[in-house]
């Protein structure tokens, strides 16, 4: 198969590092991965300022390069949240006033607005790194006990036939492209002089995507599925070092909160 866009995540690229690869991460329990990153959320969102933002960002680079995980398809794959950061928060540089740093005419972006669109992309970058790296190096069967026993039926459901769904789909876009290629076809050109070909395609895709759907669902019921992926993987209890560790870090984020983030306790 063809690959994506480099800077595209692939599905299955991920999913071969979590299935065959092997890592110190790759050994933490599934559990201790999700608490981590609830807690990282909340970390990054009450962190006060650069250097603490983007601290906990090279903590999380430093561990994902340690796992052995691809630094370099990392860069790459920045690009979508970067453009969605600079999408969001960067007409919020030009609103916030302080320091000029550059003058455009009637507006200019003040240092301070600077600070803050940096320190949002520290924060979007922080929790992405570490998503892919909990995709990167767990397995699909301890991602569905894990959902399954967190989330409410039929939400877990949903959210794991759709990431199953994402590889028939990535097969019949493939197929489909494959053949227009080989048949002399180009999509590269202007999207409105070649708006019926995407069209069918849209179309072919769509048609085709729900064949394999079907197709999915009677396998899977012939194989015994009875309306609960989590079934299919287990996941046990944390060790005892996980669970100081990961209280160890709730407790650092409760303090930093109180004395540095609002200033409860001097």
């Amino acid at each position: 198969m063809s690959g994506l866009s480099s800077h595209v995540p692939d599905p299955r690229l991920l999913t071969t590092y979590a299935e065959h690869e092997d890592s110190p991460f790759h050994r933490v329990n599934a559990w201790t991965k999700v608490a981590v990153l609830a807690l990282l959320v909340v970390a990054v969102t009450i962190a006060d300022g650069l250097a603490a933002v983007w601290g906990l960002y090279i903590a999380v680079l430093v561990g994902y390069a340690y796992a052995g995980l691809p630094v370099r398809k990392l860069l790459a794959w920045y690009t979508l949240p970067v453009i969605f950061v600079a999408a969001i928060a960067g007409p919020l540089a030009f609103g916030i006033g302080g320091t000029p740093m550059v003058e455009l005419g009637p507006v200019s972006i003040t240092w301070e607005g600077a600070a803050t669109f940096v320190t949002l992309l520290g924060r979007g970058l922080t929790v992405v790194t570490y998503s892919l790296a909990v995709w990167m190096s767990t397995p699909y069967a301890s991602i569905a006990h894990v959902l399954g026993r967190s989330l409410p039926s039929p939400i877990d459901q949903v959210a794991l036939f759709a990431y199953r769904f994402t590889f028939v789909i990535l097969e019949v876009v493939e197929d489909l492209l494959a053949g227009i290629h080989a048949r002399g076809g180009r999509i590269q050109s202007d999207f409105w002089e070649n708006r019926s070909l995407y069209g069918r395609i849209f179309g072919h895709t769509f048609i085709r995507s729900i064949e394999r759907s079907e197709a999915l669902l009677k396998s899977m019921n012939a194989r015994g599925y009875q309306g609960d992926l989590a079934v299919y993987g287990h996941v046990g209890r944390p060790p005892a070092r996980e669970l100081l560790a990961v209280g160890a870090f709730a407790l650092g984020i409760v303090v930093y909160a109180v004395t540095v983030a609002y200033g409860v306790m001097p």
